[in-house]
């Protein structure tokens, strides 16, 4: 994929309403400048396949085929194609989050199911919050990304760097004993925010939900979407009770060793993980 691969990129993304924009699609080959696809029949395109490297680890993002074209491989041919060229990065470990729907399809590609995330939607909200949190300056950037590496496995640099050097995103930081013990980003666009990631200790679900509290109260009265694992039910009966409701399910899947799960982990974006 390229610049000039967007328009197609955006018009067959808008016939499922995903709501991309050429700035998501510039951002993804900014980050991983040959992991974009574009499958041909002739000279007509007729899908996308979108993925990005951390190391030993890559993440498998959008996947769309014309409607007319599907049913004929075209969608496995891409997958095929994006795992080939995230070994040849020297991957070991490839993870997306699937559609329920297509859980068996992934499953012939060799993907294991490892664990249940919910999208939710809601309005920002203000409540009460706890100390110990701060908000992230310039000079805790790299703090950040070490935190976030020893919970994901492997540097999410390249992907973390622009979030965090962005103005308009929020980023807060739990700090116990002088060190990270837990963050959280939202990231702020086009009048609406997507909460995520979020990295803290397992079993500290109180951390998490003051990450979120906190953030959601700097966010009062925009819309805000976030991508939270199932088996977080603290976190998830919160923003219920303050009328976040659930879009849909995915499910993430990995082809390797998973990797992810020694965190309490809410998702930075189905594209990047």
């Amino acid at each position: 994929m390229t610049h000039e691969d967007f328009a197609f990129a955006i018009q067959i993304t808008d016939q499922i309403g995903w709501g991309l924009a050429k700035e998501d699609f510039k951002f993804m080959i900014e980050l991983e400048p040959k992991g974009s696809f574009i499958l041909l029949d002739d000279s007509e395109k007729i899908g996308i396949a979108t993925t990005v490297s951390f190391g030993k680890i890559g993440w498998f993002g959008n996947l769309i085929v014309s409607e007319k074209r599907r049913k004929e491989g075209a969608g496995s041919l891409l997958v095929k194609h994006a795992i080939k060229y995230l070994t040849s990065k020297k991957v070991e470990t490839i993870g997306l989050y699937a559609y329920m729907e297509r859980i068996p399809f992934y499953k012939r590609l060799g993907f294991q199911l490892d664990s249940g995330f919910a999208v939710l939607k809601g309005t920002a909200f203000s409540s009460q919050i706890k100390p110990n949190l701060k908000r992230a300056e310039k000079q805790d950037i790299n703090k950040i990304i070490d935190y976030d590496s020893s919970c994901f496995g492997a540097s999410r640099r390249k992907l973390l760097e622009p979030i965090l050097s962005d103005q308009d995103n929020l980023c807060y930081m739990h700090i116990q004993d002088g060190q990270i013990s837990g963050y959280a980003v939202a990231k702020v666009y086009r009048g609406v925010a997507e909460l995520g990631p979020l990295m803290c200790q397992q079993g500290r679900r109180d951390i998490a939900i003051n990450l979120l509290r906190t953030i959601l109260r700097r966010l009062k009265g925009r819309e805000v979407s976030m991508c939270v694992a199932e088996k977080e039910k603290p976190l998830l009966n919160m923003l219920k009770e303050s009328e976040f409701s659930e879009s849909f399910r995915v499910a993430r899947m990995f082809l390797g060793r998973p990797v992810g799960g020694n965190c309490i982990y809410v998702a930075e974006s189905l594209e990047r993980g």
